[in-house]
């Protein structure tokens, strides 16, 4: 059966680009005969139509076969239909043998170099969606890691928590059971957060990883993004710098508003600071870009380096290590990514800055 399909589709390929020959070199002989007709004393152009159409046959047919086929009907309709005696082969004129000679070799190589260059674009190509496919692998590594750690720490700590409330309700007192449905409630947050994220991510094509955008105001994604955290963190003091003028930039908004709060909320919970996180938005000639500043104790420079890769992390501080930020941070790269940004992080003085640019309309990254 797979035999049979093969076969099948090898003849139709065949036939089409028979067909493609044909078209082509027709087309060429009437436009060579008006040509001829009309401006007889330039006959080299009669030549470079049969020309362009050997060049057009070998761009949209597959193989040497068919160029080839082209060049030898051009050069011997050269011969036939516009050199005298008219309407019959003739290659002993004066110089005609050397003419043919040349016409056919140029003919042939063109063909030739037209096939290659086009067989380097489909390997570029093929290229291509490898280097894709292996970045995808990779982020789907990345962000199964993430899941795996991140998730693992606080699912313990609701079980745990859970457990010595049901074994221990009768005597407990009043603020210790307060103590544990509080840590309860905080873990349960955390990992509704998490399964946003990872939610998010399902709106990014899997064949592509691109997302469809539309434009939209960077001032209101800043304000929603800020108005759903502060739902999750009431206390976060946040200060907002945004271009005076209304900016439009092609986004998936759902995702952007994302990245910010995620971004906010590693400054409000991972900082150690108290001051207020700044969340500053630039507005250059190629691209928005968008900075999250913190005040705090900032990042170790061991970690800087694979902070986006979902390695999984242990943070010097007890208190806080059921708050792994891995996953939050490699679903912002995969984010940004897709929408040909890009997203970095450094040290300042006083704390750590979390920058990303989103291309503007009509621009790639």
């Amino acid at each position: 059966m797979k035999k049979t399909k093969n076969l099948l589709t090898s003849s139709g390929t065949f036939f089409k680009n028979i067909l493609i020959t044909l078209i082509l070199t027709i087309a060429a002989t009437i436009a060579a005969f008006w040509f001829f007709r009309h401006v007889p004393e330039n006959p080299s152009n009669i030549a470079l139509v049969y020309i362009t159409a050997l060049v057009l046959t070998t761009r949209f047919t597959t193989g040497y076969l068919y160029g080839i086929l082209a060049s030898l009907v051009g050069v011997i309709c050269v011969n036939f239909l516009f050199t005298y005696p008219y309407f019959a082969l003739n290659f002993t004129l004066t110089g005609y043998p050397i003419t043919f000679l040349f016409m056919l070799v140029i003919s042939l190589t063109i063909s030739a170099m037209t096939c290659q260059i086009k067989s380097q674009g489909q390997i570029l190509v093929e290229r291509e969606k490898l280097l894709m496919e292996a970045e995808k692998e990779k982020m789907r590594a990345n962000l199964l890691r993430s899941v795996s750690h991140d998730l693992r720490t606080p699912l313990t700590g609701i079980i745990g928590n859970s457990s010595a409330y049901i074994d221990n309700w009768e005597t407990l007192t009043e603020q210790e059971k307060l103590e544990i449905v509080s840590h309860i409630n905080e873990d349960s947050n955390w990992l509704l957060n998490m399964v946003e994220n990872l939610l998010s991510v399902t709106r990014i094509d899997e064949r592509s990883m691109k997302i469809a955008t539309s434009l939209e105001s960077v001032e209101e994604v800043c304000a929603e993004a800020i108005r759903r955290l502060q739902k999750r963190l009431p206390q976060a003091h946040i200060t907002v710098k945004v271009p005076e003028e209304y900016l439009l930039i092609p986004m998936d908004a759902m995702l952007i508003e994302q990245v910010i709060i995620n971004l906010l909320e590693n400054a409000v919970i991972h900082s150690g600071s108290h001051l207020p996180i700044e969340l500053t938005v630039t507005d250059d000639p190629e691209f928005v870009t968008f900075m999250v500043k913190d005040y705090g104790i900032g990042i170790s420079p061991e970690r800087l380096e694979t902070i986006f890769d979902g390695s999984p992390y242990t943070p010097t501080n007890s208190n806080d290590v059921h708050k792994g930020i891995g996953i939050g941070l490699t679903i912002c790269k995969t984010i940004i990514t897709a929408h040909n940004g890009k997203i970095n992080v450094c040290n300042h003085e006083h704390g750590c800055i979390f920058m990303f640019t989103l291309p503007k309309e009509g621009i790639k990254a």
